[in-house]
């Protein structure tokens, strides 16, 4: 059984589209799913980017083929109100959910279905406290120790070379992106092309020219 850490973030349409079509592409193969919320905007700083909604042109892009994808594939996916939005509050609650930390199904779940189904504001106040209501987490989710669990999941994401969500990382691999679903079930299935060498020669590319911050 093949052992894969899904790190992601509501606020990302392509990690509810890939959250909801994960048990559909892998169907078959055996394996289980860690669900590790992270902190988007963090591993955005880190590595200098902007997010694909601080770009006026490419959010009018973004959300035009979310939309596409979602009918494409057949899942339930509208716009909340406003986006992007803060996302921290749902965040430490889905970590308030579990001992550790780490959320199960259900839980991840119903929170994408709170951001990416019926186009309500994500971050309005009252829906949040119907929702926690429901979930009902074992720990306050805005105590230090939640915080810091948020936290710590988003430095363990990025000690692993995270860059964006949603991520799937299997036998210290990265697949990133709603896209690499089909790659990584080839991965699962044992496709010799990931040893063939072309794996480690992609990272060993040199950069011909570097650009500098203006």
């Amino acid at each position: 059984m093949k052992h894969i850490t899904f790190y992601f973030d509501f606020i990302s349409p392509y990690a509810y589209l890939a959250f909801e079509r994960l048990p559909e592409a892998l169907m078959g193969h055996s394996y289980n799913v860690r669900y590790q919320p992270v902190l988007f905007a963090a591993l955005l700083k880190h590595h200098g980017q902007l997010g694909p909604a601080e770009i006026a042109p490419k959010r009018d892009w973004t959300y035009r083929q979310v939309l596409w994808q979602a009918h494409q594939h057949g899942v339930d996916l509208q716009l909340p109100a406003a986006h992007p939005f803060n996302p921290l509050a749902l965040l430490r609650l889905a970590v308030a959910c579990d001992a550790k930390g780490l959320p199960n199904r259900y839980v991840t779940e119903t929170i994408f279905h709170h951001v990416w189904q019926g186009g309500a504001n994500a971050a309005d106040a009252e829906r949040l406290r119907l929702l926690t209501e429901q979930l009902a987490p074992r720990r306050d989710p805005t105590s230090a120790e939640v915080k810091a669990e948020l936290t710590a999941h988003t430095q363990l994401a990025l000690d692993r070379g995270v860059f964006g969500v949603p991520t799937f990382e299997v036998d210290g691999r990265l697949f990133w992106g709603f896209d690499a679903l089909p790659m990584l079930r080839a991965y699962l299935a044992g496709d010799a092309w990931f040893e063939s060498g072309d794996w480690e020669r992609a990272g060993a590319v040199g950069a011909g020219v570097v650009r500098k911050s203006p």
